[in-house]
């Protein structure tokens, strides 16, 4: 007897990862029906998701950061664009090389995408901070380049690491659970 495609857990070399989601479902049913497809793909993978909650929203994304594997960022708004942005940061500043996947529903992201290709253009991202930024508009799509990237940006600041925040004299996490 073989189980569905749901309980049949694929392989996967990434084994946990930050999904940045907004509290709002959004206008469109789309953006509702393609986290639902994520969290569906994510598990029939055995990728778990990182959360929890500690002393403040820095040291929160520091630890779910350094704890995770990957980065996803489905629609959203402020927060999501604020969290999405300090990751991409951290990797242009070598603090962390893993990828940053866009789940682009729609063409959500083709404004910041856009964006981030004229600043490259005109001299203000580094044409090799651009290449960890992945994005796909479906998740299918996005979970096979996930599954496809192999980090090869360079480290701008190769002295930054995690500890950094200690150094600045953030506290340590407590609680985190996968």
């Amino acid at each position: 007897m073989s189980l569905p495609r749901e309980f049949d857990a694929m392989v996967s070399k990434f084994k946990r990862i930050y999904v940045f989601c907004g509290s709002s479902q959004g206008k469109k049913n789309s953006y509702q029906d393609a986290a639902i497809e994520l969290g569906k793909e994510l598990i029939s993978r055995n990728i778990d998701l990182v959360y929890g909650e500690v002393a403040d929203m820095h040291q929160r994304k520091i630890e779910m950061a350094r704890q995770s594997d990957a980065f996803i960022s489905l629609p959203g708004g402020y927060g999501i664009l604020e969290e999405l942005l300090e990751v991409i940061t951290w990797a242009q500043l070598g603090i962390h090389d893993k990828t940053v996947e866009l789940l682009n529903v729609n063409g959500y992201y083709n404004s910041l995408l856009s964006f981030i290709e004229k600043a490259v253009e005109e001299g203000f991202i580094n044409l090799n901070a651009l290449q960890v930024i992945v994005s796909a508009p479906t998740t299918t799509e996005l979970i096979e380049k996930l599954e496809e990237y192999v980090s090869f940006h360079e480290r701008v600041a190769s002295k930054l690491n995690w500890e950094t925040e200690q150094q600045l004299g953030y506290p340590q996490a407590h609680s985190f659970s996968a």
